[in-house]
């Protein structure tokens, strides 16, 4: 049996971090997916042509060092891939009903974009491997 959740898409907030009261980090931030609207085995167009697109939203928990690097690197609209597994919750609010919830428990985050602060930082970073003339 395996859980395994393989997400890419762009972060939705700059990612949130809290403390519990054991001292261990835990990062949150919402990501977005999208896929094509599928009606009748077709791709919907809008009046332009272009594709209708659904959004789906998730939430993300990274915790300890991934946490803490996520919390450095990521803002909000950056391209990530996140690998991880679903865990879904129940609790009792305090109107006495059962609630719950669903998350990605994130185990590594791969940037795909840099964050748009240090995208001018360091030209020499750069790829230009597209630039060899051979």
């Amino acid at each position: 049996m395996q859980n395994i959740v393989i997400l890419a898409g762009n972060i939705g907030q700059t990612p949130e971090v809290r403390t519990t009261q054991g001292g261990t980090k835990i990062t949150n931030f919402s990501l977005a997916t999208s896929r094509p609207r599928i009606s009748e085995g077709r791709v919907l167009r809008d009046e332009n042509g272009y594709r209708v697109m659904d959004t789906e939203w998730h939430r993300i928990t990274c915790f300890n060092g991934l946490g803490k690097t996520v919390a450095e690197h990521c803002e909000k609209g950056m391209k990530v891939l996140v690998h991880g597994r679903i865990h879904y919750t129940k609790w009792i609010d305090s109107m006495g009903n059962d609630r719950y919830g669903c998350e990605i428990i994130a185990e590594k985050v791969d940037f795909l974009s840099r964050p748009k602060s240090a995208e001018n930082e360091n030209p020499e970073l750069v790829d230009r491997d597209d630039e060899i003339p051979f």
